[in-house]
């Protein structure tokens, strides 16, 4: 399997955008995948530069519905004819940040006519999944971080019912890709035990002293219980990755923009 990183929050390559979202390209066995789309269509500008053929993608999934993942998808739609775009069917409600601004999607994309809206376990092709939580199936408490939905005039904390996870199969080996974790990454690896996990972990928000600290040390070093490689970025934080890779060292690496890894 061959991912490379169109864009996310970090770059090394002056040529290319950062941008505070995620989006990858995904080259394996069973054809090629976008999963998620920036903010903004730097990430085509990127992939042009990166010799990414953005017009062969032959599908596209997006990990929830927040605009820094999906705010590219009518870039892609203008350069991809063809490929479906495989979205959580709760990822077009109404998601504020918390100063209560809207940090959803365009609503004109629902209507854009390749939209495959999914629930629960949905199964896009042999080897390919998408997976979500069941009620009662948290381990532990998840944070909103201040996120919210709003519904019938009334705004709640944000579960994150619309995030959904892309678990590919290959070579005898599952590989899993969450855009940023809101369920929380410990659930996600009690859940699903991947052999390799890429994507956010959602920690940007948690300090690196005191008990931020020694939260995310308990975080790395449950991890680290499980036989897995792992690759993170965007909003995992870069100072909070740092600290984590102290602990788990080779373990865990970093997704910044123009990365290419074979795995």
């Amino acid at each position: 399997m061959k991912i490379t990183v169109l864009i996310e929050n970090t770059a090394k390559d002056g040529r290319l955008t950062a941008e505070h979202g995620l989006s990858l390209y995904i080259e394996t066995s069973r054809g090629t995948i976008l999963f998620d789309s920036g903010q903004s269509g730097a990430f085509a500008d990127n992939a042009e530069k990166l010799g990414v053929g953005l017009e062969g993608v032959d599908l596209a999934v997006l990990s929830h519905g927040h605009y820094d993942h999906g705010g590219g998808l009518f870039r892609f739609l203008e350069a991809n004819s063809r490929a479906k775009i495989y979205v959580n069917e709760n990822a077009f409600g109404r998601h504020l940040n918390r100063k209560g601004e809207y940090i959803g999607l365009d609503p004109a994309l629902k209507d854009c006519g390749r939209i495959v809206l999914t629930g629960g376990g949905y199964r896009i092709r042999d080897g390919l999944f998408l997976y979500t939580f069941g009620e009662g199936e948290l381990k532990y408490p998840i944070d909103s971080a201040g996120l919210s939905i709003e519904s019938d005039g009334r705004t709640a904390p944000d579960a994150f019912r619309h995030e959904h996870y892309l678990s590919i199969e290959e070579d005898g080996k599952r590989y899993l890709f969450s855009g940023c974790s809101h369920k929380g990454v410990l659930n996600i690896m009690n859940r699903f035990r991947p052999d390799v996990l890429i994507g956010g972990f959602h920690f940007k928000d948690v300090g690196t002293d005191g008990e931020g600290r020694e939260r995310l040390r308990r975080a790395a070093a449950e991890l680290l219980s499980y036989p897995t490689g792992y690759y993170t970025g965007h909003c995992t934080g870069v100072e909070q990755f740092e600290l984590m890779k102290k602990v788990m060292k080779d373990r865990l690496e970093y997704l910044y923009t123009g990365r290419t890894l074979e795995i």
